[in-house]
């Protein structure tokens, strides 16, 4: 997170009416056809419809992350995708297969091509880092060779083939969870699930795994699907978003789009906790509700792109024909696009400032008044 005087902006954000907009999505990996899970009622119990009306399409070789609170139909989702439930109505096709018609023999091997990822890791204790490793393999029916010459490039690519004879309880949290990433990449899935795989990790930690797995995606092409209940996550590592509440997508839409023109509220809660306010304490202190005297309206200002120069500040004195000042910025690197947002006082009281907000909205900049400092 960088503030800079000279920040800039060059695209806003075009916005559009409904809260999920619709994405072109070509050869998909993944796609969801109307699907809707409910789970009956079981002795004191009653029943549950844990997802409804899900359809929407996951590209190949791309990295979405799917973000909800607790019980909002995540778990639902990956037991949906990797044929551990079926569906109450629609489908889930994977790599052209249509996973939830698929049992018996036909299903475990369509698996193969899914890997998943544990938040707890889930490692044999009895087993080392690389027999781990080894057991999709072993039950898979792979020899002996091919086993030992596989685990070793696994070790490889997630940096731990000092490792290879470790049992787990040896194993930092952020050891463990690059065994159980070679495990999932064992049998070459197409398709990667990500089930709140950092959440039991350290910061530090998180962003080394979160490497580890922008650069899977990279070299091998893999599909990632992460299933996170944190927008820091999504903001890491993701390009395209999906928000789940009450069992349905409430917002969709590329990450940096999201983190600039929330639509949803519960987009905007997740928001406002991973970015907090934005605002600096010293100004934030001195906020007062109404104009005064000689003094600035503070607005922010949601921004997306970066160019030479401070294109909305100089943008904006123009139009008002007053200097503007730049109180603060954030901008962080979101979906491969710069995102953020600037803080600016505006001088000449309340008409000043309706005059500036009106401006920032024709050009579809998200912006809201603040206050007023001295």
């Amino acid at each position: 997170m960088n503030a800079h005087p000279s920040l800039a902006v060059a695209e806003p954000i075009q916005a559009s009416e409904p809260i999920v907009p619709a994405m072109a999505v070509a050869e998909p990996m993944v796609r969801f056809e109307r699907l809707s899970k409910a789970y009956p009622a079981y002795r004191d119990k009653p029943s549950v419809q844990a997802l409804q009306d899900i359809d929407f399409a996951i590209a190949r070789g791309s990295i979405t992350g799917v973000i909800g609170r607790s019980g909002a139909g995540k778990s639902s989702l990956v037991r949906l995708i990797n044929g551990l439930e079926k569906p109450t109505a629609g489908r889930v096709i994977v790599d052209g297969r249509d996973i939830s018609s698929l049992s018996g023999r036909p299903l475990r091997l369509a698996q193969r091509s899914i890997g998943m990822i544990f938040q707890h890791f889930n490692l044999l204790s009895s087993r080392t880092a690389a027999d781990n490793i080894a057991l999709p393999l072993e039950i898979a029916g792979w020899s002996k060779a091919d086993i030992k010459a596989r685990v070793a490039e696994l070790l490889q690519l997630v940096d731990i083939a000092d490792k290879h004879d470790r049992y787990p309880s040896e194993l930092s949290g952020g050891q463990k969870q690059r065994i159980g990433i070679a495990r999932a990449l064992a049998t070459r899935p197409n398709v990667l699930l990500s089930d709140e795989a950092t959440s039991a990790l350290d910061p530090q930690t998180t962003r080394a795994i979160l490497d580890l797995l922008a650069n899977i995606n990279r070299e091998l092409g893999v599909t990632i699907i992460l299933i996170t209940h944190e927008m820091s996550v999504v903001r890491q590592l993701a390009k395209e978003v999906v928000v789940i509440d009450g069992g349905r997508i409430v917002e969709r839409s590329h990450v940096a789009d999201i983190f600039t023109h929330p639509r949803h509220p519960t987009t905007q809660t997740f928001l406002s906790e991973v970015l907090g306010d934005s605002v600096p304490v010293s100004l934030a202190s001195r906020l007062e509700p109404q104009p005064v005297p000689a003094g600035k309206a503070v607005i922010r200002v949601q921004v997306r792109g970066s160019d030479a120069g401070d294109t909305v500040v100089a943008r904006l004195a123009r139009e008002l024909s007053v200097d503007i000042a730049l109180l603060s910025a954030r901008i962080d690197e979101i979906g491969g696009q710069h995102v953020g947002s600037l803080i600016l006082g505006v001088p000449g009281g309340e008409a000043a400032s309706r005059r500036a907000l009106s401006y920032l909205a024709q050009h579809d900049f998200a912006a809201e008044r603040l206050g007023y400092v001295a």
